[in-house]
């Protein structure tokens, strides 16, 4: 007869959705946790002026008219909730409550950036996305971060995040597109954009409109910057209510809501994997 051991325990991939690349809040507050909106910041471009008086053409909108510096109205943004969920069922024989809470607890440890970079993909990234796969089909991964940054380049000012399949990430070191920040231990590219390299993202290998991944091809895509809103790790049941009495079997749920919330644009391509 088999002697019971403890369990093997895992380590989360240090590069996922929920580590350096994004900012991570835990919130309290309920009603953040029902969905957020916020007004659009570095979006607009910032441009050039020419006095008209030092060039002989007229910025006008017709002869003789002044010229006029263009304002932009910023945009409202949102960000809808994500609920996450991990169970765990077993006889009352064998397990306790307070056993069967540490082995939903221990599932949703390892799991939750997988669930959660799952979600964020189906639901945002590829709704959201300007494909800009050229119509000759997917290049090479390097040319499609190449293309990535500089769609994000050309409408914000600053950093993003790359969203990165795990089953494409080793591609990403054979022309050392990715290079470790020492100070953070973040990915980072030449450019400065951040790469959260994806179990959840490999998992559904989805473009635009959420249609799967040709073989031999993966979906990249890039972002602004990250903000994860996470609200508390709810027990459901609690103890007595955990039990149905007519299979003596136990149940428990953990459930936790996040609001991932990104701005600007999502550019997405496709890429090759195979040589």
């Amino acid at each position: 007869m088999r002697k019971a051991v403890q369990p093997i325990n895992g380590v989360p991939l240090p590069h996922g959705i929920l580590n350096t690349c994004t900012t991570v809040q835990d919130v309290p507050d309920v009603h953040e946790l029902m969905g957020v909106e916020w007004l659009a910041l570095g979006c607009s471009p910032v441009r050039h002026w020419v006095d008209p008086c030092l060039t002989d053409e007229s910025l006008g909108e017709s002869p003789g008219e002044p010229a006029r510096k263009a304002f932009d109205r910023p945009e409202i943004e949102a960000a809808e909730p994500i609920t996450l969920y991990a169970g765990a069922e077993c006889s009352t024989m064998g397990w306790s409550f307070e056993e069967a809470v540490e082995h939903a607890r221990a599932t949703m440890d390892l799991g939750e950036q997988h669930g959660l970079e799952a979600a964020f993909l189906s639901s945002h990234l590829a709704v959201t996305a300007v494909d800009l796969t050229p119509p000759e089909g997917p290049v090479s991964i390097a040319q499609g971060v190449a293309a990535l940054e500089g769609c994000l380049a050309e409408s914000y000012g600053g950093t993003g995040v790359l969203h990165v399949p795990a089953g494409a990430a080793a591609l990403l070191g054979c022309c050392n597109v990715l290079r470790e920040d020492p100070a953070t231990g973040a990915l980072r590219t030449l450019a400065g954009n951040c790469a959260v390299i994806g179990a959840g993202y490999s998992a559904l290998n989805v473009g635009p409109g959420n249609l799967p991944a040709e073989p031999g091809t993966a979906w990249l895509y890039i972002t602004g910057p990250v903000v994860i809103r996470r609200g508390p790790l709810d027990v459901i049941p609690d103890r007595s209510a955990s039990v149905n009495i007519r299979t003596n079997d136990r149940r428990v749920l953990l459930e936790r809501t996040y609001v991932v919330g990104t701005t600007c644009v999502t550019c997405a391509i496709q890429v090759t994997v195979c040589p």
